[in-house]
């Protein structure tokens, strides 16, 4: 069966009816029409100036904690353990390391951490180091570029 305009039905539960408050105590939702009772939100017309306006307020209404969190990425940390999944003899950079699943795919930069020992050799390309991780590489025959 072909699909035509005229066929075309919505998906089991994609529309419902719009419920009619405030109909009578039989409908379920009337008297206070789910407003709880009394009080400036019951009202009609009562949330319209509950709201703060103006550039003042607006300062006011934000956290007052001190400092500066960056929402950019911060730099991967991987120990050195990590990299003996790679094969011998590859180029690891950035790219090499999401490719492998190592790092995740929003990840802007990575830095290999730990002084354990490397039995591969391998070369890093564009990626920190910490000075004992720069030591199992290069004992390994591997080496460091930027």
């Amino acid at each position: 069966m072909s699909i035509t305009l005229h066929s075309l039905v919505p998906n089991k539960g994609a529309r419902t009816k719009k419920v009619r408050v405030g109909r009578g105590l039989g409908s379920g939702i009337g008297k206070t029409a789910g407003r709880g009772t009394k009080g400036q939100r019951s009202r009609s017309g009562g949330r319209n100036k509950l709201r703060l306006k103006g550039m003042k307020q607006m300062l006011l209404g934000f956290p007052k904690q001190r400092g500066f969190t960056s929402l950019a990425a911060k730099s991967v940390t991987l120990p050195l353990a990590r990299l003996e999944a790679l094969k011998e003899g590859t180029v690891i950079d950035l790219k090499a390391l999401k490719a492998a699943g190592i790092v995740s795919r929003s990840a802007r930069s990575a830095k290999i951490v730990g002084s354990g020992t490397v039995a591969k050799k391998l070369t890093l390309k564009g990626i920190a180091a910490s000075a004992g991780a720069k030591a199992a590489i290069e004992k390994a025959g591997g080496k460091i570029t930027n």
